[in-house]
């Protein structure tokens, strides 16, 4: 019997990408640049200086005595927390493979802080926040659930998702609360299946009820002059059926940066096989300016938590 001819078969070889592709993730900071932004040092800060109402009175005769009218004023704080991420790339590791990771592991560390920036803010959104004139005298300042926060079953008999009734509603409170809407805009931060609840609804999508063309780029970035960005990283208040969804006037939150974001690749001679350290830091803190200028709108919702750590 003939011997099978293999021909090139011995000599097959697999080949490897060397491309490093990132897993689905959310791409950094979605959030930064809705909100105000300063940079500061220090174990606290005050990134703005308040001053209240004042009343006009009718003087109480010709020529009286003229009375001070004293101004109420407070300053907000902001306080600072540190995140890091330390990577190692082995350099024997290196030299047995043709990928090179490290500017993927940067990349990665880059989006991780912005999306510690964002979690940052969200928690600032209805979270404790802090007046007073110095570190000596601050007072707490809970967020109001009762003036502040629309209802899942907003003018409805059931929970719903998010409405358009409900947006209205929402730009009811800040026009209640004297917000400039035309020189301070609103954000309105949900996740993907608020975008899905505004997309079935005939006044979002219809020509009929919109100036431009609805829907040209497939998703919802502006309606009724609200601003959109979604993100799955909005909480759920109600684990599994709830997510607390919000909204704010860029003036209504602030995020302080103590350290930007700085990213470093150094040997460490120090450690066997001198590998190649990636390390990844930032300082930064978030407040809520004003009770009035954010608010939580409820909305039914069961797709669960973001994939993303």
């Amino acid at each position: 019997m003939a011997a099978y001819d293999e021909g090139l078969v011995p000599l097959f070889t697999v080949q490897y990408a060397t491309n490093l592709d990132l897993l689905l993730q959310q791409k950094g900071s979605l959030l930064r640049s809705t909100v105000d932004t300063g940079f500061h040092v220090g174990k606290m800060a005050s990134p703005v200086n308040q001053v209240g109402p004042i009343v006009a009175k009718q003087p109480a005769q010709r020529f009286a005595p003229k009375n001070n009218t004293q101004a109420n004023y407070v300053r907000r704080w902001v306080f600072p927390q540190t995140s890091d991420i330390n990577q190692l790339v082995d350099s024997f590791d290196e030299l047995q493979t043709l990928v090179d990771p490290k500017a993927g592991l940067t990349t990665a560390a880059a989006y991780a802080m912005g999306r510690a920036w964002d979690d940052c803010i969200l928690a600032a959104t209805t979270g404790t926040a802090f007046t007073g004139n110095d570190a000596g005298n601050l007072s707490p300042e809970t967020f109001n659930t009762t003036n502040f926060q629309i209802a899942v079953n907003d003018n409805a008999s059931g929970n719903t998702g998010l409405t358009v009734s409900k947006l209205m509603h929402m730009k009811q409170i800040f026009r209640h609360y004297h917000n400039d809407l035309d020189s301070d805009s609103i954000t309105f931060i949900g996740g993907s299946q608020q975008e899905t609840d505004l997309q079935k609804q005939q006044q979002v999508v219809s020509g009929d009820y919109n100036d431009a063309k609805p829907l040209v780029s497939g998703k919802i970035d502006r309606f009724m002059g609200i601003n959109f960005k979604w993100m799955e990283r909005v909480p759920q208040t109600t684990a599994g059926s709830v997510r607390g969804c919000i909204a704010y006037v860029k003036s209504g939150m602030y995020l302080g940066m103590w350290k930007d974001l700085t990213n470093r690749i150094s040997q460490r001679n120090d450690l066997s096989g001198e590998p190649w350290q990636i390390y990844t830091q930032a300082m930064y803190g978030a407040t809520r300016t004003q009770l009035g200028k954010v608010l939580q709108v409820l909305c039914a919702d069961t797709t669960g938590a973001d994939i993303n750590p």
